[in-house]
């Protein structure tokens, strides 16, 4: 879900969702690579995002990932199970 709503904002490279996802989390979260790149390659093929060949900003040579509609399909419902379920948990933290 964190990686389909980082790329809802624009295309990005994997290092930079990583980051993104670091820095809107305010460093709370952290995504290493041998994380991130299967979970792509996944929602790849899953046909959730489209991957493409393209410069970043570093000049290199850098493999992008957008989201496709089906992709934004999901995060929709994605977003709702979220939260329906950290609700749910709220709830039961409260209960003394």
């Amino acid at each position: 879900m964190l990686i389909l709503k980082t790329l809802a904002l624009e295309s990005q490279h994997g290092w930079a969702i990583a980051q993104r996802i670091r820095r809107l989390s305010g460093e709370t979260l952290l995504v290493p690579q041998g994380s991130l790149y299967p979970s792509l390659y996944r929602l790849e093929r899953g046909g959730w995002i489209r991957s493409y060949w393209g410069e970043s900003e570093n000049r290199r040579r850098s493999k992008f990932y957008a989201l496709t509609a089906s992709g934004r399909r999901r995060l929709e419902k994605e977003q709702v199970n979220w939260e329906r379920l950290s609700g749910g948990i709220a709830l039961v933290l409260k209960t003394t």
